[in-house]
């Protein structure tokens, strides 16, 4: 019996290929009859199968492979092994019915549209798994004139091509939303029939419903499609209750945009047991004389920041920002750290908060409450006169809060005079942080926030623009610069940092900013550097409210949006080169990512705990070589949030003002579309609709390079920026939708959401039969409106 050769993986251009012998030929399998396309038959390389997988104009399955090789009887099994291996090593997807090269994607697939890119959708796989080795391609969608423009939360079956670096996709099919977006409320009509009326701003008609699934009049409901079709009846799959309870608002946004806000078993447990772990002084810095505070909301459900400041003798201070030490619960690998990830963030609602940790962590255990002992991560900070931070170092402490103040008590003990040393030495720092801030120019725009106030039984007592005080950017600058010294103190460890990145405005939007100043007589020269103060200085200079309000919504719609990565480009809008998100890990997993760096790059692991608990706080080996794949994750969670909770205010807004349809309103148009424009309620915010139906009977021509609808008889202009009195015509607070007329307007009646569709007319075939009558309007640009395309001249 020959001796067996010892045998090594061959690579070629970093695929794998085949077995050779050490030292000698490759090992082959013997020869074979070949198949109709001349290849010798028998069990395929890998390298063949991924190039009849990349070239398959199909999906390509186990059976379309076999195929295509002639493989029958036992060779069958030995290339179920061979897929199965392939799916290992991370060379395809591993999926049964239809495989694709792991990174790439199949040639006809399911997409959903992830944003709009300057007018062009950008769409991601929608079966993508959430645990790949790499994140989701990011594919440009080439729309196809046969079918409807495509919007965010779209699906649609394309066809894709790698073109270069990016890949494209061609719209085949446009497809029925998933059942998740399928929310609304049962009605029934005269004749008793039953619709579910929807609850979405973007879905205009009801739909017939075939299964009431027990559901009652009037209940808030989840439903599905009993067919394929787009128009076939719903079934009810989930009752949820009173659509216009008290506190039904956060629910209809936590199921519409499917939030995770049921902890499971496991993971309450592991919070259970990790709650009662004791504080270990091992490795502990002991803070707890230094009068430290926190400044928080007066109705803050958690507390993860206090800071301290004090002179040091040399013009500048000594800082601490103290941020509770939720790695030393939280640890890589648990079941606590899984559903964190999963979560990405808390949601803050009026009612709510859909934390991102289990209560007994968020709201105890893990908050800086005053008088008692906490863990926390300290970073100690030395600012210099100038309002640079210098120095800075981290380390894991005990402190005990001296304080726990409202925002507005700091504000008034330090107007009246009565605050104390502590609070004096905080302002007194922040007077050269902020000196710091101003030399640096970030950008800065007036962006109010609405803030809903409830009384106890959960009903809408006020809503208000949320007031800015001093206390706020007190807080703001310190954390600030906290977040700043993480990055740059795990950069000078060579450690992974998770980077808070706003990148510089894209040539495409500058151009698109440029021409839109143009069309206001403005001029933006493309050439030179672009930095936050250019538009500061633009801003500064406009002194018409109006006006400004226009081009601060231009600048807003030139900005990239912030997003989290392991890659550094900087923050723009902060004008930093490099920035962390450090200061919250109680509400977002990017700042608990780089609590783990900091534990690691500072040894600052504490002794194993006792039980069932994973060992270690740092990073875990996922969280380092699958950095680029979580940070991707969270960035998508955050967004989400930040629609659900947009999406919730609005319904509260529209709550507000369901008792005042009719009433006459200060508003300033936002935004101009070519079926009308959209405007909100100064001082209160509610974004609403003009239809261009109901401005009258005179055609208005749409310049999408102004953005503004201008009147062709009268010259009369609705453009971006401008302020009218517009009076209240619908509030619908299930949808959270406003619908707005001019209070004396000869133009069409507002048309209601959610009217049922209009029952088809029969047909008559054969000679004689009556000419068909289409209803006018009902479809496409409005009858008064004619288009003119960016950058026409009127």
């Amino acid at each position: 019996m020959s001796p067996r050769l010892p045998t090594r993986l061959v690579e070629a251009d970093g695929t794998l290929v085949g077995l050779r012998a050490e030292g000698g030929a490759p090992i082959c399998e013997p020869m074979k009859k070949q198949n109709r396309t001349g290849r010798k038959q028998g069990l395929p390389s890998k390298t063949e199968i991924l190039e009849f997988i990349q070239g398959s104009d199909k999906p390509a399955g186990k059976r379309e492979i076999a195929r295509a090789f002639g493989i029958k009887g036992q060779e069958k099994i030995a290339l179920k092994k061979r897929l199965k291996d392939m799916a290992e090593e991370g060379l395809i997807d591993g999926r049964k019915t239809a495989f694709h090269r792991m990174g790439g994607l199949p040639k006809v697939t399911v997409l959903k549209v992830v944003e709009i890119e300057d007018g062009e959708p950008i769409a991601i796989p929608e079966s993508w798994d959430p645990d790949a080795a790499k994140k989701p391609p990011r594919v440009v969608v080439k729309e196809s004139k046969k079918l409807a423009a495509l919007k965010r939360g779209d699906r649609f079956l394309g066809r894709t091509e790698e073109s270069g670096k990016c890949w494209i996709a061609h719209p085949m099919k446009k497809l029925p939303a998933r059942t998740e977006g399928m929310m609304g409320v049962v009605e029934f009509d005269g004749g008793g029939k039953p619709w579910l009326a929807p609850v979405d701003k973007r879905v205009r008609n009801s739909a017939p419903i075939g299964d009431l699934g027990g559901a009652n009049e009037g209940d808030l409901v989840l439903a599905e499609r009993m067919g394929k079709s787009a128009n076939a009846k719903v079934k009810i799959v989930e009752v949820i209750g009173d659509p216009l309870a008290p506190k039904s608002f956060s629910l209809i946004a936590i199921a519409k945009h499917g939030i995770p806000h049921i902890f499971p078993q496991e993971a309450l447990d592991e919070a259970q047991a990790v709650a009662e772990l004791s504080l270990s002084e091992e490795k502990r810095e002991d803070l707890r004389d230094v009068p430290i505070v926190a400044i928080d909301p007066a109705d803050a459900r958690d507390h993860d920041d206090a800071i301290w400041a004090e002179p040091d003798g040399e013009g500048g201070y000594n800082a601490i920002v103290a941020i509770a030490d939720v790695s030393l619960y939280v640890r890589p690998g648990g079941k606590l750290d899984k559903e964190a990830r999963k979560r990405g963030n808390s949601v803050y609602f009026p009612d709510r908060v859909v934390p991102m940790l289990p209560e007994i962590l968020s709201a105890d255990v893990c908050s800086l409450v005053e008088h008692e002992d906490r863990a926390a991560m300290a970073c100690h900070m030395r600012i210099s006169p100038e309002g640079k931070v210098t120095k800075w170092r981290f380390t894991r402490a005990i402190v005990r809060l001296a304080a726990n103040i409202a925002y507005e008590d700091a504000q008034k003990a330090i107007d009246d005079g009565s605050a104390d040393e502590p609070l004096k030495n905080l302002w007194g720092a922040w007077d050269l942080l902020y000196k710091a801030r101003n030399a640096r120019d970030p950008l800065d725009l007036e962006l109010p926030e609405r803030q809903v106030k409830l009384n106890d039984e959960g009903k809408i007592e006020e809503i208000a623009v949320r007031e800015r005080l001093d206390a706020h950017r007190v807080v703001e600058d310190f954390m600030i610069a906290a977040n700043v010294a993480a990055a740059k103190a795990l950069e000078e460890k060579a450690a992974p940092v998770v980077y808070r990145v706003h990148e510089t405005p894209s040539r495409e939007k500058l151009m698109a900013f440029k021409e839109y100043l143009a069309s206001q007589g403005k001029s933006f020269a493309m050439g030179q550097v672009i930095t936050p103060g250019l538009f500061n200085r633009m801003l500064k200079d406009i002194v018409d409210p109006a006006e400004k309000a226009l081009i601060m919504e231009a600048v807003l719609r030139s900005q990239t949006q912030a997003y989290y990565g392991p890659a550094n480009a900087g923050h723009f809008g902060l004008a930093l080169g490099s920035y962390a998100h450090f200061t919250s890990p109680i509400r977002r997993y990017a700042d608990l990512l780089v609590h783990r760096a900091l534990v690691d790059a500072y040894k600052l692991e504490q002794p194993k705990p006792k039980g069932n608990i994973p060992e270690t706080s740092g990073l875990s080996d996922r969280d380092r070589t699958a950095l680029g794949q979580i940070t991707d994750a969270i960035s998508q969670t955050e967004r989400r949030a930040m629609e659900a909770e947009r999406d919730t205010i609005d319904r509260y807004v529209a709550a507000w003002l369901s008792g005042r349809v009719g009433e006459v309103f200060d508003t300033r148009i936002t935004g101009v579309q070519g079926f009308g424009f959209f405007a909100t309620i100064e001082n209160l915010g509610g974004d609403g609709l003009v239809p261009v139906s109901t401005l009258g009977r005179e055609y208005f021509r749409y310049d999408e390079g102004a953005r503004e609808l201008v009147g062709e008889s009268s010259g009369k202009t609705y453009a971006v920026g401008d302020r009218l009195k517009l009076k209240l015509a619908e509030s619908n607070a299930l949808t959270g939708a406003l619908k707005f007329e001019l209070p004396e307007s000869d133009g069409a009646p507002i048309e209601k959401r959610g009217e049922r569709p209009q029952p088809k007319k029969k047909f008559h075939k054969g000679k004689g039969a009556p000419r068909q009558k289409h209803d006018q309007g009902k479809r496409g640009r409005p009858g008064n409106i004619r288009h003119q395309g960016r950058g026409k001249k009127r």
